[in-house]
This record gives structure tokens, sequence and C-alpha cells, in this order.
């Protein structure tokens, strides 16, 4: 049988949710569908898990200080995109669980935000290295499939609800894409909110007497690979997913 063809751009949502492991997942997952969406209207909110807390290569480095940079960070980027909160579950970097806490918290978030598109990480993404990227893929699912039926965590006194469609990020087997040939340059100075990672993440030294070049060759590295998911469907520059519904 076939494989069905590639669909490209969903209908603005009337609210979309995006889960991401860490403060700057979703930006560089997502970011440039999450700004066309809000410039259009929707109601667009972040749900980061973990707290950031290792995301140094300075062993000497205040984590405490980090933790409340990386806050900083993810409210200016969110604030780039359009969206109109973010929410901090704050679990430990590189210890995100996928038990009964998480899932719950993930649950009730999905449930009061109510999103009609949710968007996170592909937990079956093959070969994928860092285990809270591919807990948060399943913390997504799960907390999806608890939100929306009424005897998952009856406790939190809210409604379940069920989203229209699943957005997977980074995914294994791509089948939607996002046109993000307007919303490219919002990706850009979001993630570059992101200045705690700038060295580590994003290969950028501002202290580097060639930093202008660095940022010149981070902005050329998210072209292309924005260029090579828009070559699948005929697009210039595009985001992939996964997509899945009916949920």
């Amino acid at each position: 049988m076939p494989e069905p063809a590639p669909t490209v751009d969903l209908e603005v949502p009337r609210c979309a949710l995006a889960i991401g492991a860490h403060p700057d997942d979703v930006e560089f997952g997502c970011a440039g569908t999450l700004a066309k969406w809000a410039a259009a209207g929707a109601d667009v909110q972040l749900l980061v898990l973990t707290d950031g807390s290792k995301g140094t290569w300075d062993p000497h480095a205040d984590l405490g200080e980090l933790v409340r940079r990386r806050r900083h960070e993810q409210e200016a980027a969110a604030d780039v995109l359009g969206a109109s909160r973010v929410h901090f579950a704050g679990f430990v970097d590189g210890d995100l669980g996928t038990g009964e806490r998480e899932r719950s918290l993930v649950c009730e978030v999905i449930r009061r935000v109510r999103p009609d598109v949710l968007v996170g990480h592909d937990p079956w993404k093959r070969y994928r290295l860092h285990p809270d990227h591919r807990r948060a893929g399943e913390l997504v699912v799960e907390g999806l499939v608890a939100a929306r039926d009424p005897h998952f965590f009856p406790g939190q006194g809210l409604a379940p609800h069920r989203p229209d469609r699943l957005l997977l990020f980074e995914p294994d087997a791509p089948d939607h894409f996002e046109d993000i040939e307007a919303t490219m340059p919002a990706k850009q100075r979001a993630l570059l909110c992101h200045r705690s990672q700038w060295r580590s993440t994003m290969g950028i030294d501002p202290d580097a007497p060639d930093a202008d070049d660095e940022l010149a060759a981070f902005a050329a590295r998210l072209r292309d690979a924005a260029r090579l998911a828009g070559e699948r469907v005929g697009l210039a520059v595009a985001e992939e997913f996964k997509r899945i519904e009916p949920l």
C-alpha cells in the first residue's frame, strides 16, 4: 500500500501547546510554525519540562543562577514568538522521568490550556542520545492519552480534553510540513535569546574575534536545515513533523 502524500500547512489553530524537554528545544523544533500561528491569531503556549541546570560546559558554574538565567531566556524567546505563556515544570535536567508525577503534570497542563494542536518531541526517533528528549516525547504522548480520558487523574478536578491533532518535531518519519519562510527570522531571534547556550549548542563564542562570522554560520545552518525540509514538498524553507490524528 503506498504511503499517503505528505500534508502542508494546517489551518491556524485556536490554541497550540508546544512541550519541550529543555529551554530552547521548542525553538529548535517548531519556532517558525509557532510564530506563524501566533501572528495569525492563535493562542500559543509552551511547557518546558526541565530546569536546564545541566546546560553548561563550565564545571564551576553556579547552577542556581543558570536555572534562573535559562528561565529568563525562555521567556524572552517566547515573547519573540508571540506566545502568551510559558509553563515551567521544573524537573531536574538530565533526570526527567516518565512516572505518575510527570504524567499528571503534563495531563494537567493539557487540560488547563485545552489546545487544538499539541506539539512535542518524537519519542520514536531512532538513535536519539539525549534521554530527556526521548522521555519528553513519551510524556507528550502519555499525557495526551491521560488528558483525553476522564478516569486518569480525576483528582485534578478538570474536564478531560482531546486535542484535534498531534505534531511531533525532530520526526523519525516526517509526513507534515509547515511553511516558515515568513518566520525564519523570528525562529533565529528566538533561538539567540538562549545566550547561555551559544557556545555549547550553537557553536557561537560571543567573546571570539570572529563572533559575527559564527553567528552568520549558525543562521546559515538553521536555514539549510529548513531548506532541506522544504525541498521534500516544494517549499523554500519548512519545519517538518510527524502528524498523528485522530486522537
